[in-house]
């Protein structure tokens, strides 16, 4: 389809694009990649008036090291973030899950602030947000503010972001010591996931010693899966054991049925996905 008409604006500052949001109030939409939006637009499931592109915003790109966290700009594209040292070093989850979505055509185009912006719940990148305890940065006409990521999936494609606000970047605190994986199920490569799970684990003494969980397309938000990692805590590290915790990963989700699954397979799925992704984190 085509779709509907609108004003393009492109800025030459992030204070320049908020004036713009601010005038567009909610008929403005934020483009950078273009990933998520472009195909609402075509199918006309996003009308706006007034489309601002910022991914000619250099500030917001690029990785910063701030001591024990690092500072993402929301307009690094995944393909960044899957091949840079210091992602990989310091926060190899999001490297990790970063190579894995879609195509290499889409990995050099898609954003990380789009992704967690379009907040879609078959998305990879909101789940892993929330398993690394991401802060969000925000700008908007009344200042800067940060939302943790926690709080910043409210509902289905809902963020707590204003229409005049626009996500600047990601802090994410550095996970040495900590094993990790992304385990997902798909019925092509490159789809959406039916299911994914984050899992990091961190071990001492050959026990489970902390445990955090982020689940995929399990409920209409990214969701914490704070059974599994109670049910972990302390447990021995081993492959066993770790199955058992992830028994409990369908605890208290609200998966949706759709054409690729009904709420049972994708509850299934979660147990089974969960199990692989702490033994695979935890090195068992």
């Amino acid at each position: 389809m085509i779709p509907a008409k609108f004003e393009y604006l492109r800025p030459e500052s992030l204070d320049e694009a908020i004036d713009l949001l601010s005038h567009a109030g909610e008929e403005g939409k934020v483009i950078a990649g273009g990933q998520s939006l472009t195909p609402l637009l075509r199918l006309r499931l996003a009308q706006p008036e007034l489309l601002v592109d910022i991914g000619g915003l250099y500030e917001l790109r690029g990785v910063r090291d701030q001591g024990d966290a690092l500072l993402i700009g929301a307009s690094t594209t995944l393909y960044h973030l899957a091949h840079d040292p210091v992602i990989t070093e310091n926060c190899g989850l999001l490297g990790q899950t970063a190579g894995l979505i879609a195509d290499p055509a889409v990995r050099h185009r898609a954003t990380i602030g789009g992704a967690l912006a379009h907040a879609d719940p078959a998305g990879d990148l909101p789940a892993v947000a929330l398993a690394l305890q991401a802060t969000l940065a925000v700008r908007g006409p009344e200042g800067d503010r940060e939302i943790a990521a926690a709080d910043f999936f409210q509902d289905y494609l809902t963020t707590a972001l204003s229409p005049t606000e626009i996500l600047t970047g990601i802090r994410v605190p550095k996970t040495q010591g900590w094993g990790y994986h992304y385990e997902k199920f798909h019925r092509t490569a490159q789809a959406w996931a039916i299911v994914g799970v984050a899992a990091m684990v961190r071990r001492a003494n050959g026990h489970v010693a902390e445990t955090r969980v982020g689940l995929t397309n399990m409920g209409p938000v990214p969701v914490r899966a704070t059974a599994v990692e109670a049910a972990a805590a302390g447990a021995e590290a081993s492959r066993d054991a770790l199955r058992a915790a992830a028994a409990q990963a369908d605890e208290g989700t609200q998966p949706p049925e759709d054409l690729h699954g009904a709420p049972d397979y994708r509850r299934h799925l979660a147990r089974v996905l969960t199990g692989r992704a702490l033994a695979a984190a935890a090195g068992v």
